[in-house]
Formats: C-alpha cells, structure tokens, sequence
C-alpha cells in the first residue's frame, strides 16, 4: 500500500510523467531507498515511524540531482532522507514546478476565478530568488536532534547500506541540504553520538547458558504459584531453595556443588505445615532460611552442613506479631539478625532475630504493599504500595514515612530497588495501560514525582529487577517470560541505557543472582544468576565482549563489596550505629589490568607501493607502468570472441557492447521489456 502511494506520489508531483524512459528503473530504486530507509531507521534510531512529509521542491539540491526529499518523524528527532539520481544536473530531471506565489486571492476564487499558479524553473540560474519571508525554514533542521541520511539511488538495488555513496554538493548551491543539514567536521563525533543514541560499555553484553554439566535437573513437583511478591525461589553461595507443589508448603533445598540429574525417589524438605508466602536465605549465613507463611507467621530453619538428609519438620525459631498472611521479607544489608517484613495488616515490621521479637512496626500504607527495600547503607527503607504511593522510611527514627511520592498508576504489582549510591529509587510496576514501565525517582525528592520513564512491554507479571552497584547495570524479568531485560542507569540524562538483552529457550520461572565473587573474571562475566525452568536450574552468565581478555579489565571491575559479611550488629544498628561493607579486588594474582597494558603501535593492513618499488629505478617503473596500460587496452588486431560464433549480427553485438558501457545489463533488460509492453499497449 505504501509502495503504491510512492508509485503514485513520483508520477503526479516529482514532474516524471515527461520522461517516461526514465520512469520505471527510476521508481524501482526509489522505492529500493525507501526499504533501504526503513532498515536504517531500524538499525540506527530504533524509533518507530509517526510519519513522512515532504519538502517542497523549491528547497532540493538540484546540483546533486536530489529528485525528493522527506523528513521522518520519529517519537524524539526529525530525521531528512533524501533521493538522489547518480547524475549532474539535467534539466529534464526537473520541469517547471509551481511556484510559491497565489494565483488569486480567497475572493477571486469565490467570483469563479480559475486562474492557475504560475510555474517557475528549478535551474539554480533562472529560479527566483526568495524573499526574507520565503527562506525555507529546513535551513534551520540542524538543531534538530537528527541528523540526515543520503539515500543515494544506485544502479544496483542491492546494494548495502554500508556501500552506498554519500554524493558531492555543490557549495554554489542554494537549497537547503546544502546549507545546513551536514554537520561540519568539527561536530563529526557529536552527530555521530546525536544519531546513535548514548552508548554503553554494557550495549553488547551477552547472556550465556553455561555447560549442562552445571545443572541441575529432573525437578519434580515445582510449585508455579507463588506470589507476586516473591522471586519465586532464592539461592546463595552453596544452597538453592526451591518450593514444591505439595501440602504442606514443603521446600527442597539443593547443593550447588552436586549439579546434575535428581533421583526419581522422595527428596528431603523443609516442611512448613502453611503454604509459602516468601522465602529469604540470611546472606550472613548460608545454613539459614527464613520463611514466611500463609498463617501470618515467620519461621526460621537451619539447613545442615552439607545439605539436608533427612526432612526438617522444627524450625529453629518462629516471629509472630502479623495478624495476616505475609506479603515478602527482606534481611538487612549490612546488620546481622535483622530482619523486615511487609503484610495484609498494611503493617511493615521490623524483627530481631537474636532477641525474637519485633523492635519496629511501620506504618502508613493504605493498601497491599508490593515491595520494600533496604538502601545500600542500611539507613533507610522504601516501599511501594497499591495505593499508588512510594514511600523512604528512617525505621529508627520514626514510624511513619519521612519521604512520600506518587507510585506507578497500574495496580497490578511493583518493585522497588535503590540504584546509583543509593541517590535514586527504581521502580517497575505497570501505567494504567497495563503496560511495564521502568519509574526512576530522586531518593531525596519523592514528592517531585518520576524523575524519568521507560516503557518495556506488555506482560502480566512483574518484572523482578537485579541491580548491580559495582556497574550500574539493572537486569529484569517476569516470572513466565522468555526474554531478560539489561538497563544500564546512569544519574542524569538519558538515565536509562538500553542494552542486548537474553532470550531463553523456554519461559522461565525465575532468575536469582550469585555474588559477584562467582563471577569468571579472566571470561569477563560481570553477573551470575541461576534460571529455574520447570524442571531444571540453568547457571547464566552474563559476559561483556572484550578482545584483550589476556589483561584485566578494571574498568569493569572496580573493588566489590562483601555484602556476605556483616558490617554489625542488630542491636548495634538499632542503638544509632552505622557501618560499611569492607571492599575487595576481583583482579586474579596472574592477570595485568587493562589500563596497565603496554600500547601497541598501529599496524598497516597493507604496505605501501614504496616497499615495493624502492629498488626499482626511474626507468624500469615508467616501463612497468606502460606495460600495465597496454595490458588493459589489450591488441587491437586481435579477433573479438564473437567473430567465432554464427547466426550473430554484427549490429547486435555492438549494441550489447555499448549498453554494457553505459549500464548495468540487468537495469538495460527490465527497460527494454518496458518499452515493448509500452508499445503494444
């Protein structure tokens, strides 16, 4: 349908109806640019099309033999393509067009007046000259945030974008491609930057599934219905936690060091008595399990060195203060024994584990709370609720919420995570189209509202994001999805970074991370996680394409923190104390990094023609020279290869011979099948 409306738009208004000979050869490769356009816009904008309109004629670059030019209008840039003929200028490329002047006024045409616009000529030496009111205004487009790509027309319709030629430009010339809309060559790296978009160390990550060796597999009875507020399954260093579809709110526990198939018999589990609401691993400790149940209750388990060998049926401990069932919980990043949790009593309560008690009841929400989240120095907490509100919390100063903002407008579910040392909260929750959408707010301005926003997708689970503080790079999924979004975050704009995302096989059930120490350093995987499929954990490592793995790339690896060690205490904590995570290298003993590495001089693909003409005088290289030349020319007494054919006119073959001078012999054919159905129609 578009390529018929093009079909169209050239006969009528391009002023081709006068040259029929050129028309069909002409069309096909502009509508071969306009595809050519398209993939562009794909490749390079990532924008979907809003629409096209076309510059007048008075405005085109007739010297470069510019036939149309069009703006694109994407969602942020408006973007120039212009349609050029490989030629000079030629005046039956361009008949007189209409001109800018009215043939008569509103009320001459209302008395029956009929007049018609006066044509002018598109030669840059008879055209008139415009008025201070006629200028075109496209002069001014290079403050658009775009920048135009010459869609040359080629004699081959397969050509790449890649080999097509930019064309001259006269600086003689008066239109408005000429004088304004190419970047001078001291804006050459900004343009570039403009047109590309911001660009990531992290744009070309890879997510990669690693060995079957690694997995784990034959997992039977897995629970698919857990809430919306848990990840669905949680891991550390050593253990994975895995709930079963089986009464009891039962959960298998699996070593990560005996990867592999899972016998057919019973398996040892935790078993709960209640279903399961949520389930957290103590980072501080890997034999402790914290669970949250459908009976309001907190139970706490400790799995046995080695792994569990017979099933646990008494907890070590058990919290109960919530009147209702249990939305999530959260361990405290940086102090022992502390632990905080979120329910259907629209309380947030905070408990210590050494005492078992509750030290702090939160309130404020109005509704369900979706999420809570610790900030990085273990001060403060945000929450996300349905009553459409994020809230900070100072839990040992107050009850109620020091900070309060307005939340994503869908209500379907949300999370919320601190990103960029703890300046910023982000959100993924859903707008009231249902659609996911990434919020970003200044932690120390909630109620300003969303600093930024970006759409991701339609889907109806939450996404469950991974932040990773050490590069800034957020990475999310839904439970059910196939596909794993990357976001580089940065603080200012653009804010968010779009990078190569990951597609699974088969929709996952969830994807947890290890710590940073599990990383394959000398491979440069920057992030580890487990995926549970339905009946599999698959390790997937997250690589960033590198060519001199040989070296240490520190500039991905800056000193990690051991968040698996307790900065303090919870009575500590509670008391006013504050602490940090101690820091260390992630640079093998063996390795140079990168910014360390020895800079190597710049190496020729090709050496030059003096190397091998040095040794050759003055005389033996015009002799060489010549001989090349007559080489090409080849004898003109020589037999041409037709002469040794039969049933050939000798008219024919000189006609071929020309035309394979002039074009290309596949353009020449379609032209005379053209011209034949022309003349018998």
């Amino acid at each position: 349908k578009a390529s018929s409306k093009l079909v169209a738009f050239n006969t009528d208004q391009a002023g081709m109806t006068k040259n029929r000979v050129l028309l069909p050869f002409l069309l096909y490769l502009v509508k071969a640019n306009f595809v050519f356009f398209y993939l562009n816009n794909h490749c390079l904008l990532d924008n979907s099309t809003r629409g096209v309109a076309m510059v007048p004629k008075m405005a085109l670059d007739v010297m470069s033999c510019e036939v149309m030019r069009v703006l694109q209008l994407t969602d942020s840039c408006v973007v120039p393509i212009s349609y050029q003929v490989p030629r000079k200028f030629q005046e039956d490329l361009y008949p007189d067009t209409a001109g800018t002047s009215p043939a008569m006024s509103a009320e001459e045409w209302w008395q029956g007046g009929n007049k018609q616009v006066e044509k002018v000529s598109l030669h840059p030496d008879k055209r008139p000259k415009p008025s201070a009111k006629q200028l075109p205004a496209v002069t001014n487009l290079r403050l658009l945030q775009g920048h135009p790509r010459d869609s040359s027309t080629s004699s081959s319709p397969l050509s790449t974008p890649s080999s097509s030629a930019v064309p001259s430009r006269s600086p003689s010339s008066t239109s408005g491609l000429s004088s304004g809309f190419l970047p001078s060559p001291s804006q050459g790296a900004k343009a570039i930057q403009n047109l590309m978009g911001p660009t990531s160390k992290f744009r070309h990550i890879q997510g990669t599934v690693k060995h079957k060796d690694t997995h784990i597999t034959n997992i039977r009875g897995l629970n698919l219905t857990t809430p919306g507020e848990c990840d669905g399954f949680c891991v550390n260093r050593q253990r994975v936690a895995v709930p079963l579809a089986i009464s009891g709110g039962q959960i298998a526990v699996f070593e990560r060091s005996q990867p592999g198939k899972l016998l057919d018999a019973s398996l040892p589990t935790i078993q709960n008595s209640v279903n399961v609401a949520d389930f957290a691993w103590d980072p501080f400790d890997s034999q402790r399990l914290a669970v949250a149940g459908d009976d309001a209750k907190i139970r706490v388990w400790r799995v046995p060195e080695g792994g569990l060998k017979e099933t646990l049926t008494e907890p070590e401990l058990i919290l109960q203060g919530h009147t209702e069932k249990i939305y999530s919980i959260k361990f405290h990043p940086l102090a022992s024994n502390l632990l905080v949790s979120s329910s259907y009593d629209l309380s947030v309560r905070l408990w210590n584990l050494e005492s078992r008690e509750q030290v702090k009841l939160l309130t404020g929400h109005q509704d369900q709370v979706f999420g809570v989240a610790w900030s990085p120095d273990g001060k403060l907490l945000a929450t996300v609720c349905k009553d459409g509100k994020v809230r900070i919390y100072d839990p040992r100063r107050s009850t109620e919420p020091v900070q309060e903002g307005p939340g994503p407008e869908g209500h379907r579910g949300a999370r919320v995570v601190w990103v960029c040392d703890g300046k910023y909260l982000l959100v993924s929750g859903f707008d009231s189209r249902s659609e996911r959408v990434l919020y970003l707010y200044s932690a120390e301005s909630l109620s300003s509202g969303v600093v930024a926003s970006i759409p991701v997708n339609v889907s109806p689970s939450t996404l469950i994001p991974f932040y990773d503080p050490d590069t800034s790079v957020v990475i999310l999924t839904g439970k059910g999805d196939t596909r794993v979004y990357i976001y580089e975050v940065a603080p200012e704009e653009p804010y968010f970074i779009e990078c190569s995302s990951f597609n699974s096989p088969e929709p996952h059930k969830g994807l947890a991370f290890l710590p940073k120490t599990e990383c394959n350093v000398p491979d440069v995987e920057i992030a580890v996680g487990l995926m549970l499929a339905k009946t599999t954990i698959e390790p997937v490592a997250f690589r960033v394409p590198r060519v001199k793995k040989e070296f240490f790339q520190d500039d991905l690896y800056p000193d990690t923190a051991v968040w698996w060690e307790s900065a303090l205490t919870a009575s500590a904590w509670l008391s006013g104390s504050n602490g940090q995570h101690k820091k260390i290298s992630l640079k093998p003993k063996d390795m140079t990094p990168l910014s360390e590495a020895p800079k190597e001089a710049p190496v020729r693909k090709y050496l030059p023609s003096s190397v091998y003409l040095e040794e050759k005088t003055d005389e033996q290289k015009k002799e060489e020279l010549l001989s090349a030349m007559v080489a090409k020319l080849g004898n003109m007494d020589d037999p041409l290869p037709q002469e040794s054919f039969q049933g050939v006119d000798e008219d024919e073959w000189v006609s071929v011979r020309l035309q394979k001078g002039r074009m290309n012999f596949s353009v020449y054919k379609a032209l005379h099948k053209f011209l034949k159905w022309k003349k018998k129609k």
